[in-house]
């Protein structure tokens, strides 16, 4: 296979300064990307200011000979947002690529967690996609290209432990990249998402002595690629851990039909309605949403004879 490259091409990347941001701007960078390396160089609790990060990795890039900007505006913030897709339009006069990889956690159990660190997490990783996507999209669709690359979690997908608001907002960015697949499926815009797994700052406190190998550059290729023009993805997930790449989906079983139910029924015929043996999938695009319900109708209709 040839080499994938992107000339040409400008990304935007947020969360960039560190970790698993740093390492996509710097493969996309390597094969001639463009890059506006954002991050506001806040802890991991999104606290604080500090340029640093971001213009280490701009001097990284530009001293190979590739070409970067840094950008320290905020996800968090509709203002931030759009100031992040207005500097590459300021500086190279297009976006085509917008991978939302920033992130914040603020631990604490459901007992416990405040409604301040609760709403801060969801700033950034939730509506900071937002923030970020809202003024890149309408500007994609009218070129009528685009790669966007959101990053959801195992958290979003599983849950976890202590994170509820972590949790929260990577499951909520999945139905916010199914939203952007299907309205972009028409103008070249593809969205996607990515749920990756390394070693980071955002490890910090666990013990990871016994994991393999779990560097961010291990989940670049596969970032890189959701966001090269050859991507045949369109409202999917890609899971990225430890140098193990799967689809993600979501999945039903058949379930089971009557005209009327009762509770008794219901749990009278509960190991038919989970039996798994055969999952129905409905991908996100073309039309998953409208192929559920036609399923669903379908077996009403049959149901009652018609």
């Amino acid at each position: 296979m040839d080499e994938l490259r992107f000339d040409n091409r400008v990304a935007v990347i947020t969360g960039a300064g560190r970790g698993l941001g740093a390492a996509y701007a710097a493969l996309l960078a390597s094969r001639g990307a463009t890059v506006v390396v954002n991050d506001p160089g806040v802890s991991i609790e999104g606290d604080g200011v500090d340029s640093a990060p971001a213009e280490q990795v701009v001097r990284e890039i530009t001293a190979k000979g590739g070409r970067a900007v840094a950008c320290t505006e905020s996800v968090a913030t509709p203002e931030g947002g759009r100031a992040i897709i207005q500097t590459a339009l300021d500086h190279y006069g297009r976006i085509d690529i917008l991978i939302h990889n920033a992130g914040n956690v603020r631990r604490g159990t459901l007992k416990e967690i405040t409604y301040e660190d609760f709403d801060a997490v969801l700033d950034v990783h939730l509506r900071g996609a937002f923030h970020v996507v809202r003024p890149a999209f309408p500007v994609m669709c009218e070129k009528g290209y685009g790669r966007i690359v959101l990053t959801s979690s195992i958290g979003g997908l599983y849950g976890n432990h202590q994170v509820a608001s972590y949790c929260t907002s990577k499951a909520g960015l999945i139905g916010l990249a199914n939203a952007v697949a299907l309205e972009g499926n028409a103008e070249g815009v593809k969205c996607n998402v990515i749920i990756p797994a390394a070693v980071t700052r955002l490890a910090k406190g666990r013990d990871t002595s016994a994991y393999p190998p779990m560097e961010p550059e291990l989940v670049a290729p596969t970032v890189a690629w959701l966001a090269h023009e050859s991507c045949s993805f369109n409202g999917e997930m890609l899971i990225s851990i430890a140098g193990r790449v799967a689809k993600a989906v979501i999945a039903e079983t058949p379930g089971v039909y009557r005209p009327s139910w009762t509770i008794e029924e219901v749990a009278e015929q509960i190991p038919a309605i989970v039996n798994a043996d055969t999952l129905k999938i409905f991908p996100a695009v073309p039309s998953g949403h409208i192929d559920h319900i036609g399923y669903s109708f379908g077996m009403a209709k049959k149901g009652a004879g018609e």
